[in-house]
Formats: structure tokens, sequence, C-alpha cells
């Protein structure tokens, strides 16, 4: 068997520092894990990461079982380590407003 890499769940918001437990379906992503919660993505980041410039997805939700051997939330905990960003409120605005109005995918 093949070690799947797992992503790393951050367990609260880089922007407000809501908790986001690892079922929280109010959790959303980038392409770098960079962890948010979905009002942050939608009114406060206009669905531009503030650290890589990219679109956001749900954040997957991992099994608590172990349906398949070693792959569980027991087995591959969330982190406990909280995450904040390191721009204020003025840069993030900025950032955003220059990136908001191109897709995701044209970014």
């Amino acid at each position: 068997m093949i070690a799947a890499m797992a992503l790393e769940l951050r367990p609260t918001c880089e922007y407000c520092d809501k908790d986001l437990p690892a079922h929280s379906l109010e959790a959303r992503i980038c392409s770098y894990e960079c962890t948010f919660c979905a009002d942050c993505v939608e009114t406060e980041l206009n669905n531009v990461c503030p650290n890589c410039g990219g679109g956001f997805t749900d954040r997957p939700i991992r099994p608590v079982g172990e349906w398949q051997p070693g792959l569980s939330l027991a087995k591959r905990p969330m982190t406990t380590k909280r995450t904040r960003l390191s721009y204020g409120a003025e840069e993030i605005v900025k950032f955003s407003a220059k990136l908001k109005d191109i897709p995701p995918d044209k970014r």
C-alpha cells in the first residue's frame, strides 16, 4: 500500500481565528491549504487567498472511521497549530481588490 499524503487540517480561520473543527462545513482552503471560514472568504477576502492569490474550495471532511487501514481522523488528526495572517486588513483589502474580478482559474 502506498501511504497517502494527507491535507494539513488547520484548526482555525487564519483571518478571524474562528474554530474550524475537522467536521466543519464552513472551512475553505486554497491549493496551499491556507484555511479560512466561509464568512471571511465571502465578505472579507472576496474569494482571494491573501497569501497566494488563488481561490478557495470547501475543505474536505476527513473520515472519523478507519475505512482503509491507517486512514482516518484518529490516525491522521488535525494539527493543533493555529495559523494567523502576517498581513494587515488594509493590505488584504488592496490585494483582493486587484484580483477579485479575475476568476480563480485565470489568475
